[in-house]
C-alpha cells in the first residue's frame, strides 16, 4: 500500500502542523483539496485541542493530522530563569513594562501525561505527528491499536533510526531549511542537514515512508525532493500567508517584505528558524548569556512581544519561516494546493 493510500489522500502534499498559526479552516481547506491538513496542538489545552479537532471535522470529512510536542521536560531552574529575565529587562524597559518575576512551563509534553493521548483515542484522527521526540512505547501501541497512523520528525539519521525502531509508521525528514522549531530530540545536538541530503540518507538506511520538510515552496522543488526518495512533502511557510491561517498582520507583512531568516534559540529556548528581527540582531550577540530552557524562555518572549506590540513594535514576534520564504506566493490554500500539483506534474 502506498503512502497516499495509507493516509487516504489524493496528493502527496501535507500542511505542516504550525502551533499558533494553523486553524481548523486552513486544515480543512488543504484536506478538501486532496492534501493532508493539520492542526498544531502542542500549545493548546486539552479542551482547546478538542474544540479545534471538532471544528475541523465540521469543515471536512477528509483525513487530517494533529501534532503534539514530545520534548524532554526540564526541571525549573529559578537561578537561570532569573538571570535571563534580568538580561532582557532593558528590552521591557523600552516599553515602560515590568518583566515577570518568574517564568512558567507554558507548553506540556505529550510524554508527561496521557491527557492528549486520551484525546487522540477519543477523536481518532487519521494521523498523529510528534515533534522533539518519540512517544512512550505504550502510547505508540495504543495509537496503533486505535488504527491511528503515527509520524515523527527526524533531523538526522540517528533520530530516523530510533523512530523506525520504535514502531512509528512514517518519518518526517526535517531539513535545516525548515521554518519554525528544529525537531531535534536533544536541544544541544543539531546536525543541521539540508533536506535533500537528509532524505537520501534516511532512504539509504531506513525502510519507512519519508515525508520531506524544509525549504519546499513550489511544485518543482517538491518533485525534485521526491525524485531523491521522499514519498510526499510537507509545507508550512508557503501556507502561513493564507487568509485562513492565524498569522497576524505584522507576520504576514514581514513574510513578503523581510524575507531573510536565521535560527535562534533565544525566543523559545530551543533552536527555531524565523524572520530576522530584534532577537537575532539585538539579543543574539556574541556575549549573550545562557538563555532559560524551553519552554520557560518562550514564556518570557511572549510577554516581551506583548509589551512591544502594545507600542507598535512587532519585531519581537516569533515569525517562523523557512529559508526559501522569499519565494512565497499570495495564494489561498485551495489554490496553492492546486498550483503545487500542477507544478509537480510539469516535466
Amino acid at each position: 500500500m502506498t503512502l497516499l493510500e495509507r493516509l487516504d489522500i489524493k496528493h502527496p502534499i501535507l500542511l505542516a502542523p504550525m502551533a499558533g498559526v494553523s486553524t481548523p479552516q486552513l486544515a480543512a481547506e488543504v484536506s478538501n483539496q486532496g492534501g493532508l491538513g493539520s492542526l498544531g496542538l502542542g500549545a493548546n489545552s486539552v479542551e482547546s485541542a478538542r474544540q479545534q479537532i471538532l471544528q475541523t471535522k465540521e469543515l471536512t470529512d477528509k483525513p487530517f493530522q494533529i501534532n503534539f510536542f514530545c520534548h524532554q521536560s526540564v526541571e525549573l531552574d529559578e537561578s537561570t530563569n532569573a538571570r535571563w529575565i534580568k538580561h532582557l529587562a532593558p528590552h521591557f524597559e523600552k516599553f515602560s513594562a515590568t518583566p515577570p518575576s518568574e517564568l512558567k512551563c507554558i507548553y506540556p509534553s505529550f510524554l508527561d501525561n496521557d491527557n492528549f493521548l486520551n484525546l487522540c483515542l477519543e477523536m481518532k484522527p487519521k494521523a498523529v505527528s510528534f515533534h522533539f521526540g518519540i512517544p512512550h512505547q505504550y502510547q505508540i501501541q495504543k495509537l496503533k491499536d486505535a488504527g491511528i497512523l503515527t509520524l515523527v520528525s527526524a533531523t538526522n539519521l540517528a533520530e530516523a533510526q530510533a523512530i523506525e525502531e520504535a514502531g512509528i509508521d512514517i518519518i518526517i525528514a526535517q531539513g535545516v531549511e525548515a521554518g519554525g522549531h528544529r525537531g531535534i530530540f536533544n536541544a544541544n545536538i543539531d546536525a543541521s542537514i539540508k533536506t535533500s541530503d537528509l532524505v537520501q540518507l534516511i532512504k539509504q538506511h531506513c525502510s519507512l515512508p519519508i515525508i520531506a520538510a524544509g525549504g519546499i515552496m513550489n511544485g518543482a522543488q517538491a518533485r525534485s525532493i521526491m525524485q531523491l526518495g521522499a514519498d510526499a512533502v510537507q509545507l508550512g511557510t508557503a501556507f502561513v500567508q493564507c487568509k485562513s491561517s492565524n498569522a497576524n498582520t505584522a507576520y504576514r507583512h514581514a513574510l513578503f517584505n523581510q524575507p531573510l531568516t536565521q535560527i535562534t534559540s533565544t525566543i523559545s529556548g530551543r533552536p527555531a528558524r524565523g524572520l530576522i528581527n530584534h532577537w537575532h540582531k539585538d539579543i543574539d550577540l556574541p556575549d549573550r548569556i545562557t538563555h532559560a530552557a524551553y519552554p520557560y524562555a518562550y514564556d518570557l518572549a511572549k510577554q516581551l512581544n506583548t509589551a512591544a506590540s502594545a507600542h507598535a513594535d512587532f519585531a519581537y514576534g516569533a515569525f517562523w519561516a523557512g529559508s526559501n520564504v522569499a519565494q512565497i506566493r499570495e495564494l489561498e490554500a485551495q489554490d496553492l494546493v492546486n498550483q503545487l500539483v500542477l507544478e509537480m506534474n510539469q516535466f
